[in-house]
């Protein structure tokens, strides 16, 4: 029998059942905190990897964010991320966030450039003292802790703001060379997408793991207009799937999951053993298509 080898793993055997991981945003109100601390006390007993905390557009969740990751060490046995991006922030600020993070006890950051504070699409401008892009941001990590793990971003589809795929696969290659040792994809829906652009990252000599990004579609409409801004393409026949939805979200949670479960098991069958689902905070979605993964509490595990 032909053992299955991950393009995520880095050749070790494929296991059972997909290893997960998640991401949270940082809550703006009381009502939102409560939320949230259902949504991991709801996923925590799936063991996931690791589960990350987003850091808001130009630092501003930064406070937010470094809260919610110091709960997570104290209140539960979740190995935290803290996102971190150097877009309008001088090195020493940076620098600064990076050390506490460590002090507290945080040995993974993923590292990010960042959006412009304007949105998507609005004009970039580097700190003039600080890191110029994710790649010196990464080396600067490492150069000062060199114990915290550092994840960064990739894009099947290209980043929108690259001219081609080989000046973005070129980025990405420097933050591996910076220390970079995972990099989690964009959303995507079309898995060709995904093995295509593994291909082009294989063939420029990058080995680390490139984990796929998983997103549920909660609200279809909502999500397509956000990951379009992002560069991600929604392919027809998944809004054909939501066509008619508009006023069912129970009909739309059945549809969402079967989605999302079956990108992921086409993709476990292809080797791929690892994801990171994009919860939005909500933990409905994303514990159904792990249960339909295998994925059982505490460890327990069916085969997927």
């Amino acid at each position: 029998m032909t053992e299955t080898v991950s393009p995520v793993s880095n050749g070790h055997r494929a296991p059972r059942t997909p290893k997960i991981s998640f991401e949270f945003f940082p809550p703006k109100t009381e009502e939102m905190e409560r939320n949230l601390w259902e949504t991991i006390n709801r996923l925590a007993p799936l063991t996931p990897n690791f589960v990350s905390v987003t850091y808001g557009a130009g630092g501003s969740t930064r406070e937010r964010t470094h809260s919610t990751i110091t709960r997570i060490l104290r209140e539960t046995d979740l190995l935290p991320a803290a996102h971190l991006t150097c877009v309008g922030a001088a090195r020493g600020e940076i620098d600064e966030i990076v050390d506490r993070y460590h002090e507290v006890g945080v040995r993974h950051i993923v590292a990010l450039r960042g959006d412009p504070p304007g949105g998507i699409g609005t004009a970039y401008a580097t700190h003039p003292d600080g890191y110029q892009n994710s790649a010196e941001l990464v080396a600067g990590i490492r150069k000062r802790h060199s114990d915290i793990e550092v994840s960064v971003s990739a894009y099947p589809e290209k980043h929108p703001e690259a001219a081609d795929f080989d000046i973005d696969i070129d980025l990405l290659k420097a933050k591996v060379d910076a220390g970079a040792t995972r990099a989690i994809t964009q959303v995507f829906f079309d898995n060709d997408l995904y093995y295509r652009y593994l291909d082009r990252v294989r063939a420029r000599g990058i080995e680390i793991p490139i984990v796929p990004g998983i997103m549920p579609m909660h609200n279809f409409k909502q999500a397509r207009n956000f990951v379009t801004r992002a560069g991600t393409s929604v392919p027809d026949w998944l809004a054909e799937k939501f066509d008619g939805l508009d006023n069912d979200a129970e009909t739309r949670k059945l549809v969402a999951a079967t989605v999302a479960a079956g990108q992921v098991q086409k993709l476990f069958k292809r080797g791929v053993d690892t994801f990171h689902f994009y919860t939005m905070n909500r933990a409905d979605l994303v514990f159904a298509i792990s249960h339909l993964l295998g994925i059982r509490p505490n460890g327990a595990q069916k085969a997927a």
